[in-house]
């Protein structure tokens, strides 16, 4: 087994981000040299990245932790054509002003998370539009075209996959690869960049950059990507019933991103401590070790460290104040004669609707998602006496309706109620 000398591919590693490399020992050894310069596209496709970017972002960031230089390409030129890359159809085709828009609102989001600057190790945030949209297509054929093989790219996943299940790849997309390959010598000339970063999809483009600055410039080069983040239930990272858990607040309320993290799966815990947040290895390895209540706290853990470099310490604290809040248990009260325990809601939170599997585990009815789950499955969930057959379905502030509670029941014997606050 590798035993990486540098810290950027030691942590790598021990923080679950290492899926293929060119060529690891080598890399190892320019690592230790001084600053690498690296690269990471992102093309900007919508307003917000989500958290299935937030892989990639968190590399950058160890990147730049371990004393190397970060670049961020944005793929102002790359996005008018679309990645083929995981994808079972051809992505749509955005106007200039859509991407123009789009990158102009991700680019905030990258200063949350890596310096910015002159420094030997700050940041750079570079668009791929400067040198792709000016190009000539006979030059740029006659000079770069013989450098590509249709016969491999043809094996290359981003391609094969999409033939093999007969489903349309446009010559538009095709060209891609040789385009994200452009990019990777383009930024070794103008900046000294050595390794592209990306996702394991990403490793056939990647494979075709090394090979073209090796071909042209004939100087060694890397790529090194992470592997696919999938939960514990096989679904891929960040994306659930509502939709994209974004990374603006604009796209979705802070809270609501605190949440999703808060709700992450037990056997998720420490893979996401890892990945997601900058605490000590010793400090996740004994978080990892805990159970029961003790892994709830581990999770709160979690979701305040993510939030914070996200959205920063004042929504750490906004976002645990409505936690608190939002399942805030009385004593057993009585109402219209039934003594159940009661649970305040604030109507501000329930206006953008509550999420029934988190209402269920919050308010102690079950002990996890997953045995909400398998309650509504089983048809033993009830909302006011009647069967609830709908995992997804929220509890909207109208269904609250003039007596401002709402009961909740888990089989025959247990129940509660939800209150609005006044």
């Amino acid at each position: 087994m590798f035993n990486p000398k540098s810290d950027f591919l030691r942590e790598t590693l021990e923080r679950g981000f290492f899926h293929q490399a060119t060529d690891l020992e080598s890399l190892d050894n320019q690592l230790l040299k001084g600053p690498v310069i690296a690269y990471l596209g992102f093309d900007a496709t919508a307003k917000s990245l989500h958290v299935g970017n937030l892989v990639q972002i968190m590399r950058l960031r160890l990147l730049q932790r371990t004393g190397h230089k970060p670049i961020v390409l944005m793929g102002g030129g790359t996005t008018r054509v679309g990645d083929p890359s995981g994808k079972d159809e051809m992505r749509k085709v955005l106007s200039d002003e859509e991407i123009h828009t789009n990158l102009a609102s991700m680019k905030q989001i990258f200063a949350r998370y890596l310096k910015f600057g002159t420094g030997p190790t700050d940041a750079l945030m570079i668009n791929n539009a400067e040198w792709l949209n000016d190009l000539n297509y006979l030059d740029f054929l006659r000079n770069y075209g013989r450098h590509f093989s249709i016969n491999r790219m043809m094996t290359f996943d981003s391609v094969r996959l999409r033939l093999e299940r007969k489903q349309s790849l446009s010559f538009l997309e095709f060209n891609y690869m040789i385009l994200q390959a452009y990019d990777f010598l383009e930024l070794k000339r103008r900046y000294g960049v050595t390794l592209q970063l990306g996702g394991a999809d990403q490793w056939g483009n990647i494979v075709s950059g090394v090979d073209l600055v090796r071909r042209t410039e004939r100087k060694e080069s890397f790529g090194l990507t992470s592997p696919l983040i999938t939960t514990a239930s096989g679904a891929k990272m960040g994306k659930t019933v509502q939709g994209a858990v974004w990374l603006n607040a604009q796209q979705l309320p802070i809270f609501d991103f605190w949440q999703f993290w808060r709700n992450t799966h037990d056997a998720d815990v420490g893979k996401f401590l890892r990945m997601f947040t900058d605490l000590p290895l010793e400090e996740i390895i004994k978080l990892e070790m805990l159970q029961g209540q003790e892994l709830n706290d581990a999770k709160k853990i979690l979701a305040d460290e993510v939030t914070r470099l996200c959205h920063g310490e004042h929504a750490v604290s906004e976002s645990r104040k409505t936690a608190e809040s939002l399942f805030e248990r009385h004593t057993p009260s009585s109402v219209e004669g039934v003594s159940l325990p009661i649970f305040d809601i604030d109507p501000e939170t329930a206006k953008s609707g509550l999420g029934l599997l988190e209402l269920f585990k919050s308010t102690g009815l079950v002990p996890s998602n997953g045995e909400a789950r398998r309650l509504i499955r089983g048809y033993g969930a009830r909302l006011n006496d009647e069967i609830i057959t709908d995992e997804s379905r929220k509890v909207t502030l109208e269904e609250f309706g003039d007596t401002g509670h709402i009961k909740l029941s888990a089989g025959k014997k247990r129940h509660i109620l939800l209150k609005l606050k006044k």
